[in-house]
């Protein structure tokens, strides 16, 4: 029985250690690009800037389609319906607001204060990798 409760305790145990602020950094200078905001909600891990950083790229979605063109970046959900898994979230999306581009991406916490982001086309061996570090 106490194997069975912390089986179904788990997936939301990583939840509050993912939940939370985190500086994004550039997966190609390792320069903090933004701070963004990880929350829950109907169950999966979504993801909004909450400040863009003077290394970023852009402040404005100038290459996105739709509703998001031209917005600024600030306030912006860019990561997306992350299903919680014991050590991360998997099967969601992350934008990249400097390209404009979609992707699917998963999270892993490689300790408690370092995320591990993987944005990938089709298969995650075809991606990039960023780390987030935590703000406290």
């Amino acid at each position: 029985m106490l194997a069975a409760i912390i089986t179904l305790t788990t997936p939301y145990s990583s939840v509050a250690q993912l939940v939370g602020r985190w500086t994004a950094m550039g997966d190609m200078d390792y320069k903090p690009k933004a701070i963004i905001e990880i929350f829950e909600a109907d169950g999966k891990l979504h993801g909004r800037v909450e400040e863009v950083l003077p290394d970023a790229a852009t402040t404005i979605c100038a290459k996105c389609d739709g509703d998001l063109k031209g917005k600024p970046i600030t306030g912006m959900v860019i990561l997306k319906d992350l299903v919680i898994t014991e050590n991360g979230a998997k099967d969601g999306k992350i934008l990249d607001p400097a390209s404009g581009n979609t992707y699917s991406c998963y999270i892993e916490l490689e300790s408690q204060d370092k995320l591990k982001l993987r944005g990938y086309l089709g298969f995650s061996l075809l991606g990039r990798t960023q780390y987030w570090f935590r703000i406290k």
